[in-house]
């Protein structure tokens, strides 16, 4: 499973991958999906509250995307050993997949972004590349919970704490090692086909945490080839 540089876009062929699921048992592949549509969506690990909440949105949507024949499956990059250990708790109907390197996210061509030196010459290419001076300007406030747009990470300690969340010591590590990987959607079709992608923030780290609305997957899955 090589790296994507940049996303996939319909009409490509989705990698192979076998992942293991938190809430099922056994791995989870692109072969064993062969002949079903799903929606995949890859995300940050349990330390993102944003993730947590579109887990949730995702969850809401299952029955209608069931009946027009697709699956919802969601790769967080947290250990599967934390993650069945949170979801014994907050359970969830998604199928949930474990990708603790995000070699998953990399072989879909989910952007990371990498903060580029103080003395760079280089020109910030987001999202690949940033400033922490740009980063640290940016506001958000996607969900609408926060009384106000908050710095990216400020708005991660409100919800956290909001939501009764701490980060335990796996979470920290997955934080250190991947807190600039982006979220992304990918549906296909059932031949394992790219119908339609997603990345989150593609403008700016002010989108962060902005994911699809209902009503654009729904809209996205009716024009699937199935």
């Amino acid at each position: 499973m090589g790296d994507q540089l940049r996303p996939l876009q319909p009409g490509e062929p989705a990698p192979a991958f076998a992942l293991p699921a938190a809430n099922f048992d056994g791995l989870v592949s692109l072969d064993s999906l062969r002949g079903r549509s799903f929606l995949i969506g890859f995300f940050r690990g349990l330390h993102c509250p944003f993730c947590r909440r579109q887990l949730g949105q995702l969850a809401g949507l299952q029955p209608a995307l069931r009946a027009a024949g697709v699956e919802i499956l969601a790769v967080i990059n947290t250990p599967v050993e934390r993650a069945r250990l949170y979801f014994r708790y907050q359970p969830t109907p998604v199928m949930l997949l474990c990708d603790p390197d995000c070699r998953t996210h990399r072989a879909f061509g989910v952007p990371r972004a990498e903060f580029l030196p103080e003395d760079s010459s280089e020109r910030p290419e987001w999202p690949h590349s940033t400033t922490m001076e740009q980063f640290k300007a940016a506001r958000i406030n996607p969900t609408g919970e926060l009384p106000e747009p908050l710095q990216p990470m400020e708005a991660n300690v409100v919800l956290n704490a909001k939501d009764g969340f701490e980060l335990d010591e796996t979470d920290h590590a997955i934080f250190a090692n991947h807190g600039t990987q982006l979220v992304g959607h990918f549906l296909v079709d059932a031949a394992g086909i790219v119908g339609w992608a997603q990345i989150e923030a593609r403008d700016g780290p002010n989108g962060l945490g902005g994911f699809p609305a209902a009503g654009e997957i729904i809209a996205a899955v009716g024009g699937l080839e199935r």
